[in-house]
């Protein structure tokens, strides 16, 4: 299956239900970048091509069956965070400042012990 195929898959309703269900088991390292995608696919001025790789990233994210099970301890989100950096290494010029505030703002409502070193050091994964 390509990237795309997975587009049918991602809603914005599925996405929250998906964060508030695995967000917090997921932590930082996976609910950063898929906020990145998410800001990223809902900025008017990202191409439609572009929003086609990140609505199927987004949509691989939500699938429930998964190569490897979100359930799974310690590995459960190893794909999930693949497809995400994948993603996000592909359109790495459509990552704005305000893609990042607005991921940084909802992690502040999330977590409440994460680092912006630890972002930076995400970044430099993509």
């Amino acid at each position: 299956m390509r990237l795309r195929d997975f587009t049918k898959y991602y809603s914005p309703s599925s996405f929250r239900e998906k964060l508030k269900m695995y967000g917090g088991k997921a932590g930082v390292k996976v609910v950063y970048p898929a906020l990145l995608l998410y800001y990223m696919l809902n900025d008017p001025e990202v191409s439609f091509k572009h929003k086609l790789y990140l609505a199927g990233a987004l949509g691989y994210f939500i699938f429930p069956a998964d190569a490897i099970p979100d359930f799974a301890p310690l590995i459960g989100f190893t794909d999930d965070v693949s497809v995400l950096f994948l993603a996000l290494s592909l359109l790495k010029e459509n990552i704005q400042d305000k893609h990042r505030e607005l991921a940084r703002e909802k992690l502040k409502e999330w977590f409440k012990n994460y680092s912006e070193k630890e972002l930076k050091a995400i970044e430099t994964s993509f």
